[in-house]
């Protein structure tokens, strides 16, 4: 095979595999890549707790053979992957963020989305950060201390899958699957100008099962939209550990990706009734909005109404906040990041009557939006109602603002719901940071999600890479 060019960290897991059918670039010249984009530029952004450089390249090398000998493993065989550190990675230390887990263990299971990966052929690369147990929407954490945006390193990534869009965004392996409980996907995603998507509840199975219950999905994060649909044809499928998990898809999600939009019906909702949207977000939503409608989707601007479930979500979020750490020592929670620890006890004095009456909000919720995708295919929001604000900051400082979800009002109403949402880039503020088209579907349309933002994306054209990789 020939020789890497140095473009190669910024190609798509769709280019690359093509080039490995084409025996054109060899698995070991794209992961030889994306480790020099690692080793170059995470001190930057900290996207990275954990590189595995000569596990990776061995990878490699394996998967080169098979593609030599025309017998690839699965769909993303040689495709340069990293894993958020929530998630079980055999053989690897799975620390989410803490001091309170003890490295030296067996680390001898796979968790169902890595496992799958696996299967798949991906070659990983390492861990990616997250905040503490995964917690809040922006990635700094005791452990491994703050990650910046590719953008503007003074800037939050967004979280708590930070480490993952970060890396994605800079070429630091083509996918990442990182976890999203409230938005802890499309945050990063709208911050950090990648495309990420939460499926339908269940379609990735979760294990070992989160305190967060079924607010908590995994999902896949990727610089395209094909990447997206792509990696979510390898994750998605059951998995016997997860008593939640749906059924393997029957067909793929690339499927249709390429059928677009004409004579869909899309609900714009630019505040979904509560929430304030700085202007120049809002410009970059209305301009995307307009794209879409002249693909000819009949779009159409609705007053959505929708009440804020904002305290029932922190309700459930909070209480599984404090079930986290119920598993450690009470004379060790000092060692935690002090807002958690502070949401941490909150929780623990919910009473079950307030779950209770949180989950039956949740459940009118569903019941509300079912009924509006039986009349509108999708809805399409701003995934984020303001750009990337200082790192090491839970809020934007100066909002007078005091936990995470307060700041992020479009996301976390659909992990409430469990729908498909996904945020693909659709802007730079005059400041230079990506703003967020966030297009949401009924449970299970997932793959019309994806066209729709496929379709978006295509006719917006080509994104640009981040300031960093041009050393900025």
């Amino acid at each position: 095979m020939t020789a890497a060019t140095t473009s190669l960290a910024d190609l798509s897991a769709a280019e690359l595999l093509a080039r490995y059918r084409a025996k054109s670039v060899s698995p070991v010249e794209a992961a030889e890549a994306a480790l020099a984009r690692i080793h170059t530029l995470n001190d930057k952004v900290n996207a990275f707790c954990l590189i595995a450089g000569d596990e990776a390249l061995a990878a490699a090398r394996e998967s080169e053979a098979r593609w030599l000998r025309g017998e690839p493993a699965g769909a993303l065989d040689g495709v340069p992957a990293s894993i958020k550190d929530l998630l079980l990675t055999r053989g690897w230390p799975t620390l989410r963020g803490s001091t309170l887990i003890d490295p030296d263990q067996p680390w001898t299971e796979d968790a169902p989305a890595v496992a799958a990966l696996r299967r798949a052929g991906a070659v990983f690369l390492g861990k990616t950060t997250t905040p503490e147990f995964g917690w809040k929407g922006v990635t700094d954490s005791p452990l491994t201390g703050n990650t910046g945006n590719p953008w503007d390193p003074s800037k939050t990534s967004g979280g708590s899958s930070g480490g993952s869009a970060a890396a994605v965004a800079l070429g630091m392996g083509a996918l990442s699957v990182g976890t999203d409980g409230g938005g802890s996907v499309r945050i990063p995603a709208s911050f950090c100008g990648i495309v990420g998507l939460k499926p339908t509840y269940g379609t990735i199975p979760l294990y070992p099962p989160t305190p967060y219950g079924t607010l908590a999905h995994a999902g896949p994060m990727t610089r395209t939209v094909e990447d997206n649909a792509l990696m979510l044809d390898a994750l998605a499928g059951f998995d016997s550990r997860d008593w939640s998990a749906l059924a393997a898809p029957r067909g793929s999600f690339l499927d249709g990706l390429r059928d677009g939009v004409d004579g869909l019906r899309i609900a714009y909702s630019p505040d979904l009734g509560y929430a304030h949207v700085e202007p120049e977000v809002a410009a970059s939503v209305e301009a995307a909005v307009g794209l879409l409608r002249g693909l000819g989707a009949e779009v159409e601007q609705v007053d959505l109404r929708l009440r804020d479930p904002l305290a029932e979500y922190h309700t459930l979020w909070f209480a599984g906040a404090g079930k986290v750490i119920r598993g450690y020592p009470e004379e060790r929670w000092g060692e935690l990041d002090p807002a958690l620890l502070e949401v941490c006890r909150q929780g623990q004095a919910v009473t079950i009557d307030e779950y209770l009456d949180a989950n039956a909000v949740r459940a009118a919720l569903g019941r509300q939006l079912g009924a509006f995708h039986e009349e509108y295919a999708l809805l399409a929001t701003p995934t984020m109602p303001l750009p990337a604000f200082d790192v090491g900051c839970e809020v934007p400082p100066g909002s007078g603002l005091k936990r995470w979800a307060e700041w992020s009002p479009f996301t976390y109403p659909f992990n409430m719901t469990q729908q498909p949402a996904v945020s693909v880039p659709c802007g730079l503020t005059p400041s230079g940071l990506p703003v967020g088209l966030q297009l949401v579907g009924a449970r299970h349309a997932d793959a019309l999600v994806l066209r729709a933002a496929y379709a978006y994306e295509q006719a917006r054209g080509p994104w640009p890479q981040p300031p960093v990789l041009a050393g900025g």
